[in-house]
């Protein structure tokens, strides 16, 4: 999911060698011939990507720029075009960070994606209220939502392939969530965003973004509502499923029942933030709010010292299992990306207990590839 700065602080300070003497044997790098490569072995199925943080974008963290470079063909910004962040005061415009993204894309000839536009969370902290602290009324608000698209989506047109236009705006029942855009604008909120995109570069491709897709309610309200879009005219181009996973959740026919009824809608579907946690629940039913907190508690961060074999051979198992399903629908699936490089680098280690260690990505604090990398790829070659 989503990361603040707080979290990754937590992330990077946990960074630690991923295996002991009674672990796991240490992962290793795999060739980067053709055949071995992540990229290269799915040049033909769909995009492979991953989210890129700013060491990575910036270049000060090379191991992680020369996986990035060599297995993936597709990034997404994760925080560096957030509202927050590109408009931190109301008309003032910060793209310093996001201009070395698209850079980072351009110089590597990979399919760019934005995020996001619209989202209830890390907004500008001034973007819904006056200067007397009030809610602004429907008007400002759309004015506001209508100048921040405009001008984000505007200096990259032609440059950046796709837009999380909305993210998460419906929740785990199917209902709407209540968010700030909601209360002020009501549920065309959605619509108008769609339409400024649109507006402001008629090419770029439209994407609506959510997590827990394969909950039957939330898949509905999300059906239900894109739906409705699209017979209002609006262009929707994907539907983007947040697979944040863990080991027994959610199940692979939930998951294939999500794609096929997306995919309904005549609309891609996308794997947008992908990654397999290890570590057991805080709570049931947890989605990827990443303004939920829970206390820290030794038993809920079990592998400080390294990841178990036996855990190790799950989560590989897992990511197979799931890659077996992207392959099966293929035709439907446009890309499919990782929300991190290494271990290290993912919002789990901080999410939502702060200090713990998580071993959730294809490859490890070190960047090398753990093993069932090979047998993802082994997957094309059968």
């Amino acid at each position: 999911m989503n990361i603040i700065k707080t979290i990754l602080l937590v992330g990077v300070a946990s960074v630690c060698v991923s295996c002991s003497s009674t672990k796991s044997k240490s992962n290793t790098s795999i060739s980067t011939a053709t055949n071995n490569v992540l990229k290269d072995a799915y040049k033909d199925k769909f995009h492979l990507g991953t989210a890129l943080n700013l060491d990575q974008i910036w270049g000060r963290n090379q191991k992680a720029v020369n996986v990035i470079e060599s297995h993936f063909n597709s990034i997404v910004a994760e925080n560096c075009m957030k509202g927050e962040v590109v408009q931190p005061q109301e008309g003032v415009f910060d793209f310093k960070d996001a201009d070395k993204f698209v850079e980072f894309g351009e110089k590597n000839r990979m399919k760019i994606i934005g995020h996001t536009l619209i989202w209830h969370s890390q907004p500008p902290k001034w973007f819904f209220t006056d200067k007397d602290g009030k809610d602004v009324s429907r008007e400002v608000m759309i004015e506001r939502m209508r100048k921040h698209i405009y001008t984000v989506v505007t200096r990259y047109k032609g440059r950046v392939h796709g837009w999380d236009v909305v993210n998460e705006a419906i929740v785990d029942n199917g209902e709407w969530r209540k968010s700030k855009y909601y209360q002020i604008v009501g549920e065309d909120f959605i619509s108008l965003a769609f339409k400024f995109a649109h507006e402001a570069d008629p090419n770029v491709e439209l994407y609506y973004n959510d997590y827990s897709t394969a909950v039957p309610a939330k898949r509905e309200g999300i059906y239900r509502m894109v739906k409705k879009l699209i017979e209002d005219g609006r262009r929707v181009d994907g539907i983007g499923m947040q697979e944040h996973n863990g080991l027994d959740y959610p199940s692979i026919q939930e998951v294939e029942n999500t794609i096929n009824r997306f995919s309904s809608l005549g609309t891609k579907v996308m794997v947008t933030e992908m990654e397999i946690t290890v570590l057991p629940s805080a709570r049931p039913n947890m989605g990827a709010e990443i303004s939920d907190r829970e206390q820290y508690r030794k038993e809920l961060n079990p592998y400080v010292d390294g990841l178990p074999a036996d855990k190790q051979k799950q989560v590989g198992d897992r990511y197979v299992e799931f890659f077996k399903l992207f392959l099966k629908h293929q035709d439907k699936i446009d890309r499919v990306t990782l929300w991190g490089v290494g271990d290290g680098d993912s919002w789990k280690n901080g999410w939502p207990i702060p200090g713990r260690k998580d071993y959730p990505l294809l490859f490890d604090r070190n960047y090398d590839a753990k093993p069932f990398v090979q047998d993802i790829i082994n997957l094309v070659k059968k």
